[in-house]
């Protein structure tokens, strides 16, 4: 079904809590293993309706914000998805009590079970309240940012549309760039400051009332992670500074030589070649039939994958006024159909989250298709599940000159650089918000400092040259995940660890390398994210000295191939 053919019917909330009172009493009382394996697969069936009604509406409501019709049903969605997800965590309670729970473990793996215990120890019915104000402060979030529009070259542009300008070869076409986008959030300064303010004191509200010290605390379980916890990620981010940040210091030396920019600027920092970084192919239809040809010459699977996605229209990926930034892909569960949304805005960028989101969407197309895989074990923790879209950015290399034409080696370069050095601020975003819930009283000049600080420690190559917004460290605020879903971004460091591995791994053997990744992502959500990587024979990041010899074959792989 195409997707402009999928009805949207708000969902009956009572009706849906009192089913879910009825699963618990019925998990409660299971009599042996093997009917709380088959109440497990009932459960996790009970939301499909939910969730695919919940996803269309911020679909809609995400590519136009100022949807009066789609506002209120996020709006609607906002307001009612703590008690539905409370009442799912009551499901979760009935299966623990029950004296056979093991027998999930056995038949599901180890994430199962250990998932349903965070889930109830992140939930508590005293949130409630919280948690929808706390929705609130994203969506006003959402559209201070998605209703951006800037003055540049005679135009109205959205923040993504200013992506080719910050590209541009002439040094003050950037820098009018960047400032008329820091003009934007100058101008929302004391909106946002106070929105982040009321954010970190309703998270850290939450904590308290379960329990924690703070939200740095509580965000481990509400993040799912599995077989680790804050002292490993301490661990990762030391290595990350001490290991990775000498090397990408060299790799930076040797893109200012590359560019010919003897003291880059923060504006320069987009400026990756001297005659301008590489473009993709111009045009929707294009890039959309060279990217069924990429996936049809991959794998079987990604042949099936690619031509449902296209055939059913489960794309939006071009800007316009209104539409949220950023990208995603999201599940619609009764349709068994990934749906991918983004902002291309004619930079590689666009490459790169074509094929970003076709990973997270090929591993969601595979399990959703395994009647094995219960429907909550679809997806592993969030650590894990961007193991397949970072490693997919990779592993389509071989077909990238379908979308590059002459630009490909630029591309190569440009993305395994880009890809190595986003382990530094990836670091930055997380300890960032480590320090800000831990210190909930710092005002919002102090957390800027805080900001100013982590970016000598971890990307000290950067001279912000007196740029507004930007200089008085106040970048995070364009960092949506510190806005929407505290302490996300770490996932996306730990799964870069394991990208670069399948991208040092496909140098020598791609078909090893997509025969390991296959693997992965056929274990779906039944396996933590160590067991993943030691499933694809990948090192595990927070073993001392694990990534330093990674970074070491990353540094002389970029040395290599400079173009």
């Amino acid at each position: 079904m195409k997707f402009n053919e999928m009805t949207y019917t708000r969902p009956d909330i009572d009706a849906l809590l009192a089913r879910c009172r009825e699963l618990a009493a019925k998990a409660a009382a299971a009599p042996d293993g093997d009917a709380l394996v088959r109440l497990y697969y009932e459960q996790s069936e009970a939301f499909a309706e939910y969730n695919t009604a919940a996803n269309l509406a911020n679909i809609h409501y995400t590519c136009d914000t100022r949807d009066a019709y789609w506002k209120a049903e996020q709006d609607f969605f906002d307001a009612n998805g703590p008690a539905v997800t409370n009442a799912s965590v009551e499901i979760s309670r009935a299966f623990l009590a029950n004296p056979h729970v093991d027998a999930l473990t056995e038949k599901f793996g180890t994430t199962c079970v250990a998932g349903m215990k965070n889930a109830v120890l992140s939930m508590d019915d005293r949130t409630v309240e919280l948690q929808q104000q706390f929705n609130a402060l994203v969506s006003r979030y959402q559209q201070i940012y998605g209703g951006a529009l800037v003055e540049l070259d005679g135009k109205q542009l959205t923040i993504p549309q200013l992506g080719p300008y910050k590209e541009d070869l002439d040094p003050a076409v950037r820098r009018a760039a960047y400032e008329a986008e820091a003009g934007y959030f100058d101008a929302h300064r004391a909106e946002l400051d106070e929105l982040y303010g009321q954010i970190v004191q309703n998270l850290n509200a939450q904590a308290r009332v379960m329990g924690y010290h703070d939200y740095s605390e509580l965000s481990y379980v509400r993040m799912n992670r599995i077989g680790y916890g804050p002292e490993e990620i301490r661990k990762f981010r030391d290595q990350v500074a001490n290991d990775v940040v000498p090397q990408l210091q060299k790799v930076m030396a040797l893109r200012a030589k590359r560019t010919g920019i003897a003291h880059p600027a923060f504006t320069d920092l987009p400026i990756l070649f001297r005659d301008g970084n590489p473009k993709p192919i111009p045009g929707y239809k294009a890039r959309m039939d060279a990217a069924r040809t990429m996936y049809h010459e991959l794998s079987p699977e990604t042949s099936e994958f690619i031509d449902f996605m296209q055939d059913n229209e489960l794309f939006d990926v071009e800007s316009r006024p209104g539409k949220m930034s950023g990208g995603y892909m999201t599940s619609l569960p009764s349709y068994k159909a990934p749906f991918i949304f983004a902002n291309w805005n004619d930079t590689s960028g666009d490459v790169d989250v074509l094929t970003h989101e076709c990973g997270h969407a090929f591993e969601g197309y595979v399990a959703e298709r395994d009647p094995a895989i219960p429907a909550d074990l679809e997806c592993p923790g969030m650590e894990s599940a961007e193991i397949h879209s970072m490693a997919m950015e990779f592993l389509t290399a071989p077909w990238h000159h379908l979308l590059f034409g002459r630009d490909t080696d630029k591309y190569a370069l440009l993305h395994a650089e880009d890809s190595f050095v986003f382990l530094a601020y990836g670091c930055e975003v997380d300890e960032f918000q480590h320090i800000m819930y831990q210190n909930p009283d710092l005002t919002p000049d102090e957390r800027n400092a805080e900001w100013l600080k982590l970016e000598k420690k971890y990307r000290p190559w950067i001279d912000f040259d007196n740029l507004p917004f930007y200089g008085r460290g106040a970048g995070w605020q364009r960092q949506l995940h510190i806005y929407e879903c505290p302490f996300y971004y770490i996932d996306y460091c730990l799964s870069t660890m394991a990208a670069l591995q399948f991208f040092l791994l496909s140098l020598t053997d791609h078909k090893d390398a997509w025969a390991r990744y296959l693997r992965l992502v056929r274990r779906a959500g039944t396996a933590s994210y160590t067991e993943l990587l030691e499933t694809a024979g990948l090192k595990v990041p927070f073993e001392e000295g694990s990534i330093k010899g990674i970074a070491q074959q990353m540094t002389d792989w970029l040395e290599n191939h400079q173009v």
